[in-house]
């Protein structure tokens, strides 16, 4: 049975999308991308429509880019063939070829991690669960978790993103989380791990854990105390990190972090892409930010520190630096 073809503004829609996602935007295509959006109500319409059917898997597209130069113009083929669920939107990739190989465990190792996790939280979703021996752990948003526990273990695998575990006490079994860089083990503690780019921050909030890399080397964590784990060495953490368990109660506590970190943890709670230039990244900022009003927190943001926000629609944020005209007012 024939289906009837795209209309024009869809298929500019999904060159935009493709054209976003195959690279790194750079401010000539945000700004011309923001132009188009701006055209006409029927442009942005169709943004989201695609944005909603696609559930934005797009974003292996700019890897799809780097390790098969070409091959995005196979995916805008695919993304043309009307269908009615991102299961044939992936089942249809995966037909050319997109998600074979390496770029399939790519994509396997971000986007589709919270899809295939045992536990997991889309962007802007918090959840807590009571596990099967009373433990409480609690998933920050886009944050995945796979659960191996039987009569000899209590194990859970941290995907991706960050927890907050309350450990019920089982001294036959000590509860441990492991990460790409290493394991924590407790007996009956509550501690939270966050798998960041290279390194899993380790805060512990009661009790105590133990930290420990592949290759047998370790350190016991106190309350109050942090570590990150990198590939070689578990270093400790002089500063205080308990606020970074705030986001439990909806909140980014921040004693003094430069800017770029700071939108990263707003990041999955942010419809959109939110670009922030080099010249600012590094700015320090302190403060308490609410996570599920995420404009209010840009807002605060741009109040404090000499930067300009820029929302040229809901799906493309430029932070940029204060102008000097701004600046004099």
């Amino acid at each position: 049975m024939s289906s009837q073809p795209l209309d024009a503004i869809s298929e500019q829609a999904i060159d935009w999308m493709v054209a976003l996602h195959a690279r790194t935007p750079d401010d000539a295509l945000l700004q011309r991308l923001s132009q188009w959006l701006q055209q006409d109500p029927a442009h942005q319409q169709a943004w989201e429509r695609l944005e909603r059917r696609l559930g934005r898997p797009l974003a292996t597209l700019r890897a799809l880019e780097q390790r098969a130069p070409g091959q995005a113009a196979e995916a805008r083929k695919v993304l043309l063939q009307p269908t009615h669920s991102r299961r044939e939107v992936l089942a249809a990739l995966a037909s050319v070829g997109l998600f074979g190989g390496a770029l399939w465990g790519g994509w396997r190792s971000d986007t589709a991690q919270n899809w295939l996790a045992d536990l997991h939280t889309g962007s802007g979703e918090r959840r807590s669960f009571t596990l099967a021996d009373g433990s409480r752990l609690s998933l920050n948003s886009a944050s995945a978790v796979d659960l191996y526990f039987d009569a000899a273990q209590r194990l859970l695998v941290l995907r991706r993103g960050e927890l907050l575990i309350q450990v019920a006490p089982d001294p036959r079994r000590p509860l441990r989380v492991r990460t790409a860089q290493g394991q924590v083990q407790a007996l009956g503690t509550r501690f939270l791990v966050c798998q960041e780019d290279a390194v899993t921050r380790v805060v512990v909030q009661e009790h105590s854990v133990r930290a420990s890399l592949p290759d047998g080397r370790w350190l016991d964590v106190q309350q109050g105390q942090a570590a990150l784990l990198r590939s070689n060495t578990i270093e400790p953490l002089t500063d205080d990190q308990q606020q970074r368990a705030a986001w439990v109660n909806g909140r980014l506590e921040v004693l003094d972090e430069p800017l770029h970190r700071v939108i990263d943890a707003l990041r999955p709670y942010h419809r959109g892409y939110v670009r922030v230039a080099p010249a600012i990244r590094n700015l320090r900022v302190q403060g308490v930010f609410p996570l599920d009003q995420p404009q209010e927190a840009l807002a605060a943001l741009a109040e404090t520190l000499p930067i300009s926000i820029e929302h040229y629609s809901p799906w493309l944020t430029l932070i940029g630096p204060q102008q000097a005209q701004q600046k004099k007012s």
